[in-house]
């Protein structure tokens, strides 16, 4: 069954169609970056948002816990993930075993555990795809990063081997950051809030990377990032003001041609507004 699931996935994404069909449920299985991914315009929301803007509308199974790893998704796949019966499980799974250290989990046992995970989801009928670890802290040549590399190969490895779809988030972020880093961006919080957990735009990128691999490319890719932009509420930019990100754009745009932060730009706009209010 599992090589016959396996096979018809491959044909479907070589004819250039997409796997996910209308009515279909998604588990997201990870940590707590999956976790807040189920936010408005978290990565999961905006892959469901982008499948829709395809024609297809499918349902979210939120299964991310922050401080998981690979050991305790492995020990909750049968509760989270296989008793609701999804149709597809995204796995996202490796910051965490890096990143706790000493509490963290070894090569060897994360590979046991991830196989074992992808073992029991195929053998319940469930089409999976395997998300590369993001980044841990924006600098590639951190220690963390560099001892997350051979996780994440094992991840490419995996998928290849039990033909899972792969979604290669780490080395979309390392484009991403360098094409924003050229750009003039200064790494630290250019994809991330505090080095791990994604902001709107490492949001935007987790997503666009799992719609990648669930076949979305050209302009239905582009469809799906430009719908983005309008969700109301995207990005919070003080605690009374939400923006669209299409509008947070804007704001960022402005803020630089000013040389001013947003917030100081903010701060101007709420003046003048109370001194027209006053009448002055």
């Amino acid at each position: 069954m599992i090589k016959a699931m396996a096979a018809t996935l491959l044909l479907s994404l070589a004819a250039g169609d997409i796997p996910v069909k209308d009515g279909e449920k998604i588990a997201f299985l990870g940590d707590s970056i999956t976790q807040g991914g189920m936010g408005p315009t978290g990565y999961v929301s905006l892959v469901i948002h982008g499948l829709k803007t395809s024609g297809v509308t499918a349902t979210a199974i939120g299964a991310g816990i922050s401080g998981h790893k690979s050991n305790d998704m492995l020990a909750r796949l049968q509760r989270d993930v296989i008793d609701k019966k999804p149709d597809w499980m995204t796995l996202s799974c490796g910051v965490n075993d890096v990143w706790h250290g000493a509490k963290g989990v070894p090569l060897d046992a994360y590979q046991k555990n991830i196989t074992e995970i992808v073992d029991k989801a195929q053998a319940a009928g469930i089409k999976v795809m395997l998300l590369t670890a993001t980044m841990i802290g924006e600098k590639a040549d951190e220690a963390n990063n560099q001892k997350l590399e051979p996780y994440n190969d094992f991840l490419r490895k995996l998928a290849k081997d039990k033909k899972c779809l792969l979604a290669d988030l780490n080395a979309d972020m390392h484009q991403e950051l360098d094409e924003r880093e050229k750009a003039g961006g200064k790494r630290g919080n250019l994809l991330t809030s505090d080095g791990v957990h994604m902001n709107p735009r490492g949001n935007m990128m987790m997503a666009a990377g799992v719609l990648k691999g669930f076949g979305l490319e050209g302009a239905a890719l582009a469809k799906a990032k430009d719908a983005w932009l309008d969700i109301p509420g995207g990005a919070t930019v003080s605690p009374q003001v939400k923006l669209t990100l299409r509008q947070l754009q804007a704001l960022e745009a402005a803020a630089a041609k000013s040389g001013k932060s947003i917030q100081v730009l903010l701060q101007e706009a709420l003046e003048k507004e109370v001194q027209s209010l006053l009448g002055k």
